[in-house]
């Protein structure tokens, strides 16, 4: 541990809390820049909103949502409207502050008007959702999902999710939300640092009881009772990749500020923790993303009044352990000089002795030093509803190949979803496509707002600007919606739009060019304008380079 930095250079930097150190010019480091800020409440609905406006049946996974204190009034008025429309909706809503952890500060009220009598929205922005009223209950207990998913590269994109996770129990047996037990929090929140507290609390030497379970003990009880696990699974993956797709565009942005292209830096990676909310139905729905997900394999259990001792938790060791080695057996530079040296070394015996089984024309086996199997911690889950999260099987060994220096460990316990399965989720990508049209235009690095002249320049250098649309009426567009995007207390210490200005902005002019097309079809149809006309001004650049 180096509490005050290390000036000798580290092939893995493993920091606390957040990406922090600014003079890390090689290796790799266990944090993005700016993932802290990006899976905030308020930032992570945000970008929510912004493909469920795009794509509203691909990201229904995501509760209704609206952010306090400049959305009250559209909350109070879309409420009443919806009330109108159906007298028998009797909605419940959850609070929660914005930079709220553990289940600080959150609450739950039956109408708007209850939110002014908390009198801290000022000051403490939050978010308010739909209260998700009919959850899965297990022992006639709501639980909730935390998921490791390992992000291990921003681009190319590349994510991991663990084979197993923690399902974390209330203490309460749950009823529907109800004026008398709405302030139950030990019946509604599953939040693990406030069910401790809960004398129904259990600490079990079991993954299969208690408060704190293996989510693979759960699966083996709905897949008993005969719930399709296999469809669960498959929804639990496409809601972890269509969530990385949602927050990619702006740690993108975060990240040329921080590490430059061009210039010398660290590569970067992160475990985020997903928490996720059975429905009755077995839909999954996303509670929210954390940046730091405790990774402690132990409880404090107290021995006499005000003495306690750290005691280890079985359901967390069995879990987390095999996260944390995995993620740096996927990360260690070493294992890349091997397979490197690996891969030379067959190509050198297939030239001398061939491969037996390749036909002609076909593509060698590339040797592989981890060997994937099945995880033991889905040995309870039937065959079937485990192909998703099967991995690779072990490819054809080399003659005479060294033995690996990681056979001895256990399988990977960490699969990879995207880019296996880009195929089905590109097309969701639209907001990574306008981010990179944003850097671009940034002009000086390291920066994160964009000026009015580089709004002006993306304008004219995509030929957006007309006789029906002038360059007068590009700067009152970009004031106007620059303006109310500071008004909203977003990062005030740089002047200029941020990328979420950048995007309504992007948006609005598409729906301005084509006018009879979905949101998405109009997105992407700019998109691509602006593309082939930057493309076509980089050929030219290019011949004059070479004149």
């Amino acid at each position: 541990q180096f509490p005050f930095g290390r000036r000798l250079p580290c092939d893995i930097y493993w920091h606390g809390v957040s990406f922090h150190d600014n003079n890390i010019f090689s290796g790799q480091v266990n944090k993005f820049p700016g993932m802290m800020e990006t899976v905030r409440k308020i930032t992570l609905s945000r970008a929510m909103r912004t493909m469920q406006d795009l794509f509203p049946l691909e990201y229904n996974f995501y509760p209704r949502s609206w952010i306090l204190p400049e959305e009250l009034p559209l909350f109070v008025a879309e409420v009443r409207v919806m009330k109108d429309s159906d007298p028998s909706w009797k909605p419940t809503f959850i609070v929660k502050p914005d930079g709220g952890c553990q289940g600080d500060g959150i609450y739950l009220i039956k109408d708007p008007s209850d939110i002014r009598l908390t009198g801290s929205i000022q000051s403490r922005p939050a978010v308010v959702q739909e209260y998700i009223c009919k959850p899965l209950l297990v022992d006639k207990l709501k639980f909730d999902i935390r998921l490791y998913v390992l992000l291990k590269s921003l681009e190319p994109l590349e994510i991991y999710i663990a084979k197993d996770g923690l399902s974390r129990f209330c203490t309460e047996p749950y009823q529907e939300p109800t004026l008398k037990n709405l302030h139950q929090v030990f019946m509604h929140l599953t939040n693990y640092s406030l069910n401790i507290h809960s004398e129904n609390f259990i600490h079990s030497d079991s993954v299969n009881t208690g408060s704190k379970r293996t989510f693979s003990s759960v699966l083996c009880r709905l897949s008993s009772r005969g719930a399709d696990v296999k469809k669960l699974w498959s929804d639990i993956i496409s809601l972890v990749i269509k969530t990385i797709i949602a927050l990619t565009p702006e740690l993108k942005v975060y990240y040329q500020s921080d590490i430059p292209s061009g210039k010398p830096g660290p590569t970067c990676f992160q475990i985020l923790g997903f928490d996720i909310l059975l429905m009755k139905n077995l839909k999954p729905m996303l509670l929210e993303v954390n940046a730091n997900p405790s990774m402690r394999i132990e409880h404090e259990q107290e021995l006499s009044p005000g003495v306690f001792e750290n005691v280890p938790s079985p359901v967390d060791e069995e879990v987390k352990v095999a996260v944390i080695r995995d993620t740096l057996r996927l990360v260690d530079p070493q294992k890349k000089k091997r397979k490197d040296a690996h891969s030379s070394r067959s190509r050198l015996l297939q030239g001398k002795v061939g491969w037996s089984g390749v036909s002609s024309g076909a593509s060698p086996a590339k040797p592989c030093v981890i060997l994937c199997r099945r995880c033991p911690r889905l040995e309870h889950v039937p065959e079937s509803s485990e192909s998703l999260l099967d991995a690779v099987p072990a490819e054809r060994p080399e003659p005479d190949a060294p033995r690996s220096p990681e056979a001895g460990l256990p399988s990977l316990c960490l699969k990879q979803v995207f880019p296996k399965y880009a195929k089905q989720f590109n097309y969701l990508r639209l907001v990574d496509r306008v981010a990179a049209l944003f850097i671009r235009f940034l002009g000086v690095k390291g920066t994160t707002k964009l000026g009015p002249t580089g709004f002006r320049t993306f304008v004219r250098n995509c030929k957006l600007s007309n006789s029906n649309f002038s360059m007068a009426a590009v700067d009152i567009l970009y004031i106007d919606i620059t303006r109310r995007w500071n008004s909203m207390g977003i990062d005030h210490k740089e002047p200029g739009m941020c990328l979420q200005a950048f995007v309504e902005a992007f948006f609005c002019l598409a729906q301005k060019k084509y006018k009879s097309l979905p949101l998405h079809e109009q997105v992407l149809s700019l998109i691509e304008f602006c593309e082939c006309h930057l493309a076509a001004l980089d050929e030219k650049r290019l011949l004059w380079g070479w004149g």
